[in-house]
């Protein structure tokens, strides 16, 4: 297993990805992305004159803007055109819904698998892009291509390794409820936290596939060897640093984007039986005013570069092939645990509700 600093190195971070060969969605000339322009009379651009659209986004606001300002200067008769309303994943589903008689959005960027489908099933989303919809494996986004997976979310261990090895910490998941971790995990409140929401379902759904009740055990066992439940993530990253604990169950992105920012002592390890994997995806929003721009944007999004950017700058797993995994990527050998998303959607209410009233503070 790696050590703490051997899977990053500042030339990682800094790596170019033209070296990426087109495997998922082509990149063009000039480093934009397959997706011809409105200027070359183009399917995605259809020679019309570019009109604004607007883009929904749960995604943090600077990679938004980074986003959009790469677009603009991929596509400098779009440029000015975008409009980015930063919204919670729950919130855009729900205004999307509201304006489901009059689409005021084009584009929906940031939500769960979940979520979309929600969207989709409602009538409020429309097909991506021919070619970005080829370019995601069935897996990974709705069959009619209403909604699409941007990037997988490994749930996995977060290691102080000021307090033990990467080594030392737990193999595998079972290894959590060992007596020599007892207080040695802390963990972010759940009922708050989409992330440990699905971590603590997942488990649910992998102890047993017909009932919950050997999972209801084995979070029993979690919560005694646990020390403490963070309010927020600041709050979960502080108390670790601090070595209040040594260990806690979080995604691998917000752990290498903490590992080479504030907490560098904060690295993480995957389970031996593999790591839950979420999907944060995207949707066209059906009817919008700016539906050409949306296609465009979709499409430069969706590209291997830009995706291939995100996955060296930002630790993003994305769906389409990249021609080869970033090199933190590939020495972390992610393996993904396989469990059932549509029963834990199902479930999810009743079990993190059984879970706040009968076994927390209470193993």
């Amino acid at each position: 297993m790696i050590s703490r600093r051997s899977f990053l190195t500042a030339g990682v971070v800094a790596g170019s990805v033209a070296a990426l060969t087109a495997c998922g969605l082509d990149s063009g000339s000039g480093g934009s992305s397959s997706a011809p322009s409105a200027s070359d009379g183009g399917e995605q651009g259809g020679g019309a004159t570019p009109v604004p659209f607007t883009i929904y986004t749960a995604r943090d606001k600077e990679l938004a803007e980074q986003v959009v300002a790469d677009f603009e200067a991929a596509y400098p008769e779009w440029a000015g055109m975008a409009t980015i309303l930063t919204l919670g994943a729950q919130e855009a589903l729900e205004r999307v819904r509201a304006e489901k008689a009059n689409p005021q959005g084009d584009i929906w960027w940031g939500g769960t698998r979940q979520q979309l489908s929600q969207g989709a099933a409602d009538g409020v989303l429309a097909p991506a892009p021919q070619e970005v919809i080829d370019a995601v494996a069935p897996q990974y986004r709705d069959a009619d291509g209403l909604w699409i997976g941007e990037m997988k979310l490994a749930e996995l261990f977060m290691v102080n390794t000021d307090m033990m090895s990467i080594d030392e910490a737990p193999a595998d998941w079972d290894d959590l409820l060992a007596p020599e971790m007892k207080d040695q995990i802390a963990i972010r409140d759940v009922e708050a936290s989409g992330t440990m929401r699905s971590i603590y379902c997942a488990m649910i759904d992998h102890a047993d596939a017909s009932s919950p009740e050997p999972g209801y055990e084995w979070l029993l066992k979690l919560d005694a060897n646990t020390k403490v439940y963070a309010a927020n993530p600041t709050d979960l990253y502080q108390r670790i640093s601090r070595q209040e604990a040594a260990v806690s169950l979080w995604n691998l992105q917000d752990i290498m984007l903490q590992n080479t920012g504030d907490f560098p002592m904060l690295a993480p390890k995957v389970p031996a039986s593999g790591a839950p994997m979420l999907i944060d995806g995207l949707a066209k929003i059906a009817g919008g005013p700016g539906s050409d721009g949306a296609d465009l944007f979709i499409s430069f999004l969706m590209s291997e570069e830009v995706q291939g950017k995100l996955a060296e700058e930002r630790f993003q797993i994305p769906t389409i092939e990249l021609g080869s995994e970033p090199q933190w990527l590939a020495d972390l050998e992610l393996t993904e645990l396989e469990v059932d998303w549509d029963r834990i959607a199902e479930n999810e209410a009743e079990w993190i509700g059984y879970w706040a009233s009968n076994i927390k503070d209470k193993g």
